[in-house]
């Protein structure tokens, strides 16, 4: 049997891959690649003794259960932590409004499933953050942008999306939003704005969904930790869903993150995640709680601000020696990535296969746009390499886009001559 067409639903006919995963899939292939494709922690800043205790202790065979199967909700002394964590964050919990979810994209995934009719409306930030948009889309959305200002979401075009979709007869399922340094702009929501747009949704009846995985990660010119005050510590009538993760602040390879809803939600979401995976790795779980009771991701954290930040600023710096007035970007103030804008003669999603040629790749701007369009704007990640592969990196990019600008202005040339 070869042709299986025939044989697919038509959800699985609109599944696309992510841009993310196909990128970082390069590496393999091409020797000595300098990748700006994912958002990665730092290998070096793992805490590997600390977890190689922790381990040993959790398997020390004491506990039986260990290698057990495990409640849906999540392994108990962690969704009884996870009050006091979201605590520290302004957020009032209870354990009945946490559920533990295997990485963040899962949460984005089983909350798809509960709010997501065939064909209703998520609003989304342009640009947003592409795994929400394929997890959005595998659940038959349909997603509609709107514009971000320089401290992020623009209420006004949001409110004006939000009516017209609404007149237009399409239930509104949730607005997405990232509010700290978010994916793929490092943009940071105002306190300000935040407020309003907690007003705005009681004003539409909208829910939110709030995405936090880089809130703890921020950098000296965020202020402080307040600047990144989520919104969901200012909800008062249960209309936002939270969700964050420890894949950035302790490992990835611990699929350990966590939605905090009202308890209706909860418990929706807890019924959809017994369908998806019963429940999230035990081992994990327990890993992850006890590097956060014995404190060592306290401890880390001012080291994982500090090297990131100083990750930013090799970037930054390289950027403006390379490339000079043909890039500029927002600075962020925390996370992961830089957005980065070159001339609008270069096409970023053609720019890769000569990027790739020189041994470097990053993500094309158009993967994080629900409306279809390319331009001149990359996705560039600083937090996985290190400070000597990001200013290599950086020489190889710039020597791309100079071919590129070359190769265009030589195109232009030629048909200027044929005309």
């Amino acid at each position: 049997m070869n042709d299986y067409t025939g044989c697919f639903s038509r959800a699985a006919s609109t599944m696309q891959e992510s841009a993310i995963r196909k990128m970082g899939g390069l590496g393999g292939r091409v020797p000595d690649l300098i990748s700006f494709a994912p958002g990665f922690p730092a290998l070096e800043l793992f805490a590997w003794d600390e977890f190689r205790d922790v381990a040993t202790s959790v398997l020390d065979g004491a506990d039986p259960t260990v290698l057990q199967y495990g409640p849906t909700r999540g392994y108990r002394p962690l969704v009884e932590a996870l009050p006091e964590i979201l605590a520290a964050r302004g957020i009032a919990a209870t354990p009945e409004e946490i559920i533990v979810t295997t990485g963040s994209q899962q949460a984005l995934d089983l909350t798809g499933r509960i709010f997501i009719d065939p064909g209703s409306v998520v609003l989304v930030e342009l640009p947003t953050y592409t795994g929400a948009i394929t997890a959005f889309r595998n659940a038959q959305a349909t997603l509609a942008g709107v514009r971000q200002d320089a401290d992020g979401i623009d209420l006004d075009d949001l409110d004006r999306v939000a009516v017209r979709e609404l007149a237009a007869g399409r239930r509104i399922a949730f607005l997405y939003v990232v509010p700290n340094f978010q994916n793929p702009t490092g943009l940071l929501i105002s306190l300000e704005k935040r407020q309003r747009l907690l007003e705005w949704a009681a004003r539409r009846n909208v829910l939110i969904v709030e995405d936090d995985p880089y809130g703890a990660l921020y950098f000296d010119d965020a202020a402080a930790a307040g600047d990144t005050r989520p919104i969901k510590a200012d909800d008062r009538d249960g209309r936002v869903v939270y969700m964050s993760s420890f894949s950035k602040t302790v490992a990835p390879g611990f699929r350990v993150a966590w939605v905090a809803a009202p308890p209706p939600i909860a418990a929706k979401i807890e019924i959809a995640k017994q369908a998806a995976d019963l429940c999230t790795g035990g081992l994990d779980q327990r890993i992850v709680y006890e590097v956060w009771k014995r404190g060592v991701l306290a401890r880390r954290l001012p080291a994982l601000r500090r090297e990131y930040q100083d990750k930013r600023r090799v970037m930054e710096r390289a950027l403006a020696s390379e490339l000079g007035d043909l890039v500029s970007w927002p600075a962020p103030k925390g996370g992961f990535f830089l957005w980065a804008t070159l001339p609008d003669r270069v096409n970023t999603d053609a720019l890769i296969a000569r990027a790739v040629a020189h041994r470097v790749v990053y993500v094309a701007g158009s993967a994080f746009y629900v409306d279809g369009r390319t331009g001149s704007l990359a996705r560039l990640s600083f937090s996985a390499p290190s400070a000597s592969r990001i200013e290599e990196g950086i020489r190889r990019l710039a020597a791309a886009v100079r071919e590129e600008l070359g190769a265009t202005a030589a195109v232009s040339a030629a048909s200027s001559r044929r005309a």
